[in-house]
């Protein structure tokens, strides 16, 4: 029974600084709306010291002082567009978690694709290849077993045969 409360009060330790935001409440604004988009603008920013993160779940202190600059810029009347224009002016498309289709970054959104295609054709190839090999390997060896039995019995005897037989049954 203490097991169960002990596994019970780990779970929701862990269930629930997990939701919790690094936003402090010192960044937060007093309206509610102006809030909202701060904090949804803070999601589609990347933290770049820890890359995969948006600055609205970081606790480093460059996605404080983002998260702080995208508050400021609202107040000062930007819109959502012109916030992130101005992030990616300053530091960058990579400042963007999800970056914009564009030719200067067509790479990056053909990349997958292209590795994907260049395996499947190279599965193909193998697939072909082992097909092909293991066609001429059995017409090889029908070849010789023909070629043994048609043998004349004064160049082999039936033990010969059937060793030989034996030995290329074996290297398949």
């Amino acid at each position: 029974m203490l097991f169960r409360k002990f596994i019970l009060s780990i779970m929701l330790i862990l269930m629930f600084s997990m939701s919790a935001k690094a936003v402090n409440p010192d960044e937060v604004l007093k309206d509610p709306v102006l809030e909202e988009r701060a904090r949804s603008l803070s999601k589609e920013i990347r933290c770049m010291v820890c890359q995969n993160q948006s600055i609205d779940d970081s606790d480093a202190s460059v996605a404080k002082d983002l998260r702080l600059l995208i508050r400021e810029r609202i107040v000062a009347g930007d819109s959502d567009i012109q916030v992130l224009d101005y992030l990616v002016g300053r530091f960058g498309e990579f400042v963007l978690l999800k970056p914009k289709f564009s030719a200067s970054n067509i790479v990056l959104w053909a990349t997958p694709i292209l590795a994907l295609a260049l395996g499947i054709f190279l599965v193909i190839m193998i697939i072909r290849r082992s097909k092909k090999e293991n066609g001429s390997n059995t017409k090889k060896l029908n070849a010789v077993e023909s070629s043994i039995e048609n043998a004349d019995s004064t160049m082999l005897s039936k033990k010969e045969k059937s060793e030989i037989t034996k030995i290329l049954s074996d290297s398949d």
